[in-house]
């Protein structure tokens, strides 16, 4: 394959290894730099919120690749120097050290930033969590800490809940959605998640924002709800979702709408392109522009990104898929799960905990879902892959 004389990969965690990596497989022998903002290698983060959170990892196991393997792949890796401009007419990216890199083709792999609650920064005890040396700092307060506050409903703040009650802590969940993931995953499997982490011990406070946190001596004592209430924690984690990290490219001229806006291509201007959590490009076979959260993105747009990087022109039309496990469940997502979708038991029994169901909307398969029941799943993507191959239903006029 034809190919740039440079490429740079701003970014360096799953999705731009993966894209070093993809380049580097297909042939490209050109000149490689990452450029990352944290001073670790590349790791990964599924982990964090689970096996590094819990101790049952060491935090060297996260690591993508060993020292010899990235050495393998001849780029050069800047790291602990964040991007903080790019001028995309000249592909170049300035540094908050004050480097200048240019290459003939940047791609933009800058993840995602975590939210955070006003004040929050000030307070010990309250934390996010995104990164290594997040999850490493959270890890230590919880084994010096008894009580847990979860802001978020989400993925991550289901997963920091389980992960806390296997350490013991008595752990409060607080967030607006009536169930955990009631809306990603729609009414059904977000009661079941509601059952599974009462009975593994966490307290359900949903259906309610949070105005703030309270605070003593600079440290956290507590989460405000909206209607007054405050309930008491030696240790909050926000978990309420991310901001594709695009701060940096104020001012170049790209698309900024949660995310990177890229063609089909994954494309954001010329020699410019975007992967993982801050790409958000245009899904022809879906036909809307779409942004995924997840390592199976990552590491599948990475793959299209390298490709089209060295000519291969090709539209990037994945099944998006995630998974998650909390307690004794692992749940995995084929497709999308649309708000108001059919949802159908085809495989297995809810009430024994092991199913497969089918997300249906507009006469089209869009999505299935299954709990602990991984195989039987994934034969079911093959029903996503019919209904986006079949011919739209004409308008009537």
């Amino acid at each position: 394959m034809n190919g740039p004389a440079s490429v740079l990969v701003v970014g360096a965690s799953a999705a731009g290894l993966a894209t070093a990596e993809a380049l580097r497989r297909l042939g490209y022998a050109g000149a490689l730099t990452v450029l990352g903002a944290e001073a670790h290698p590349p790791y990964d983060r599924p982990p964090l919120s689970k096996q590094v959170l819990a101790g049952g990892w060491e935090p060297d196991r996260a690591r993508l690749r060993t020292r010899e393997a990235l050495a393998a792949l001849g780029a050069e890796f800047v790291l602990a120097d964040p991007a903080v401009g790019l001028d995309p007419a000249t592909r170049t990216v300035r540094t908050a050290s004050g480097r200048a890199l240019s290459a003939d083709a940047v791609v933009v792999a800058t993840g995602a930033r975590p939210r955070v609650l006003p004040g929050q920064s000030e307070l010990a005890g309250a934390h996010v969590l995104r990164t290594l040396d997040h999850a490493l700092a959270l890890r230590s307060d919880l084994l010096a800490s008894s009580r847990l506050v979860v802001v978020g409903d989400g993925v991550l703040g289901a997963e920091v809940a389980a992960t806390a009650r296997s350490l013991g802590l008595a752990v409060t969940m607080a967030g607006p959605q009536p169930a955990p993931l009631a809306s990603q995953v729609g009414p059904l499997v977000a009661g079941l998640l509601a059952e599974l982490h009462r009975e593994g011990g966490v307290e359900l406070r949903l259906g309610t924002g949070v105005s703030g946190l309270t605070g003593a001596s600079g440290r956290v004592t507590g989460v405000r709800l909206d209607g007054g209430e405050v309930l008491p924690a030696d240790v909050v984690v926000v978990a309420m979702g991310v901001d594709p990290a695009t701060e940096w490219l104020a001012g170049s001229g790209l698309r900024l709408e949660n995310g990177l806006v890229c063609d089909s291509r994954c494309r954001a201007a010329e020699g410019v392109y975007a992967v993982g959590d801050v790409a958000r490009w245009h899904h022809e076979r879906l036909g809307t522009l779409l942004r995924l959260e997840n390592r199976t993105n990552a590491n599948e747009q990475a793959m299209a990104v390298a490709a089209n990087i060295l000519g291969a022109d090709q539209p990037y039309v994945p099944v998006p898929y995630f998974w998650t496990d909390q307690f004794d469940a692992k749940i995995q997502v084929h497709g999308v799960l649309p708000a108001g979708a059919d949802v159908t038991v085809v495989e297995g029994d809810p009430a024994g905990r092991r199913f497969v169901a089918r997300y249906e909307r507009d006469g089209r398969v869009t999505g299935v879902l299954g709990w602990n029941m991984p195989k039987q799943t994934r034969l079911r993507r093959q029903e996503i892959l019919d209904s986006l191959a079949a011919p739209t239903p004409a308008a009537t006029p």
